[in-house]
């Protein structure tokens, strides 16, 4: 059976869905919780173009990889994107971040498309480590990445600014190859 979701990288032309998703979620109770307070411009269009400019400058630098998450119709429905990436032999890790738009929710597309990156991670960028962030209470977030062999190995305190408050994160890593 073919799999109901797939990735690829970022394209200029994804600026307009992924603002709309991001500009009706950030409403939603489970995206606001979690996400950083944004300007009112990285809710629109450009300011999605913008953003979307400088991560293929990431990519191109070889730094980043960012890929969009498409759904079995192949509407963007999300994101997910390897940033930190340190290739050099003696290191080879990055980490991983990602977001589901809250109309594909409890699908198992984030699920599916971690396990892509990571073949991504492994196969095509010949990376050993890969990390990944959570807040405590997201729990789904936790499920996806446990799920995907990640086990937590510590908790960054004070690591995220949401709400005018800091807030601890669990840190995650998976052994790339296991």
């Amino acid at each position: 059976m073919q799999s109901r979701t797939r990735i690829r990288l970022i394209e200029p032309a994804d600026a307009a869905p992924i603002a709309a998703h991001r500009a009706r979620d950030i409403d939603a109770e489970a995206f606001r919780r979690y996400e950083p307070a944004q300007p009112p411009e990285f809710f629109t269009a450009d300011g999605q173009l913008g953003r979307i400019h400088r991560l293929l400058d990431g990519h191109r630098a070889g730094t980043a990889w960012p890929c969009v998450v498409l759904d079995q119709d192949g509407q963007v429905i999300g994101q997910i994107t390897i940033t930190g990436i340190l290739p050099q032999p003696h290191v080879r890790r990055a980490s991983l971040g990602y977001w589901i738009a809250t109309t594909a929710e409890g699908q198992g597309h984030a699920g599916r498309a971690v396990a892509l990156a990571l073949a991504l991670m492994t196969d095509e960028l010949g990376l050993h480590r890969v990390e990944a962030g959570t807040h405590l209470e997201n729990i789904a977030s936790q499920r996806v990445l446990r799920r995907n062999g990640f086990t937590p190995y510590g908790v960054a305190h004070s690591s995220i600014h949401l709400d005018g408050q800091w807030h601890d994160g669990l840190m995650w890593e998976r052994i790339l190859g296991d």
